[in-house]
């Protein structure tokens, strides 16, 4: 049986990745130490072929034996709130945590890869961006610990590629949504539709001009996993190039769920980046893929997702 280890797997996106693989027929070791994450999000994958184990990655993976034909490293804080409180442990994981990955891919002959992420190109001067723009990120600025992160981290992955020929693969994801997301995860979707749902105001920040490009969560892991399967050793974004600005989605989330609530205005964080939008033409190219899920379809389901946590009380305010 094929086998997959998955380092930050009961995470948004990583849960919805151990679903797929298992309901493939994958055997899957998730590991994770749940800072960002919750058990709640795989406790429902009740497989034989799914283990859960509690770990820091980048304290190392001594004892999880193999063998394993996949090693999969999605474990890092990616919300703003959570690397701009944990800035050490984002760089750790990226650094330190990525070699302790990369050195049991090596160990196994796996395919090895890499959750990078749109932030590599910062503050991006081309748009939309395509795999080949180098970004214009601030190093020393607050977001330079996720950023240079990732960064660091595909530098990483490709020095193993060309010293060892360790068969990788690294997806660059852009911004993503759907059920799972925390409720106060600090990104634009969750936050505003919590926000309507209970009759706060909207807070958007600097005048909502800043734009984002929206992927639903099972058109990510379905591109993530053609990726993982084909033979392509470059950069890959991975996303809906439909693009909306910031005040565009406050405003269709407070039509979608009939909320009463206001839009107010604060100041735009620093760095935080005024455009973001994918080209995907390599991942149509060499992939096959595109997203299929309109952002209003996944918005409905993901409005339904947080409705169902209010009635059930799972969201404070």
């Amino acid at each position: 049986m094929t086998r997959a280890l998955v380092t930050g797997g009961s995470g948004f996106i990583g849960s919805y990745l151990c679903d797929r693989l298992v309901k493939d027929g994958v055997s899957v070791v998730c590991v994770d130490n749940f800072v960002t994450s919750s058990k709640e999000n795989v406790g429902h994958i009740d497989s034989a072929n799914f283990t859960l184990i509690e770990r820091d990655v980048s304290e190392g993976l001594k004892g999880i034996k193999g063998p394993f034909d996949y090693v999969l490293h999605f474990a890092s804080p990616a919300s703003p709130p959570d690397y701009l409180r944990m800035p050490i442990e984002t760089l750790l994981v990226n650094s330190a945590g990525t070699h302790v990955a990369l050195k049991l891919a090596h160990e196994n002959n796996a395919v090895f890869l890499l959750a990078s992420t749109s932030e590599v190109y910062g503050d991006p001067e081309q748009h939309p961006q395509t795999e080949g723009y180098w970004g214009n990120v601030n190093t020393i600025g607050p977001r330079g610990c996720y950023d240079e992160a990732k960064r660091y981290a595909e530098a990483a992955v490709m020095a193993y590629h060309r010293e060892y020929g360790l068969a990788i693969r690294i997806v660059r994801i852009f911004n993503t949504f759907g059920p799972r997301m925390r409720p106060h995860d600090g990104r634009a979707v969750s936050n505003f539709v919590v926000q309507a749902l209970s009759g706060d105001d909207i807070t958007v920040y600097g005048d909502g001009s800043q734009t984002r490009s929206f992927c639903y969560a099972t058109d990510l892991v379905d591109g993530i996993l053609k990726l993982l399967r084909s033979d392509v050793t470059v950069p890959v974004n991975i996303g809906n190039p439909n693009e909306l600005t910031i005040l565009g989605l406050a405003e269709m989330v407070i039509a979608y769920t009939g909320s009463k609530s206001r839009i107010v205005f604060e100041p735009l964080p620093e760095d935080d980046p005024k455009v973001r939008r994918p080209d995907i033409s390599r991942a149509k190219e060499k992939l096959g893929w595109e997203p299929k899920i309109s952002f209003e379809d996944g918005l409905k389901k993901t409005i339904e997702y947080y409705k169902t946590l209010l009635a059930e009380q799972k969201i404070t305010r």
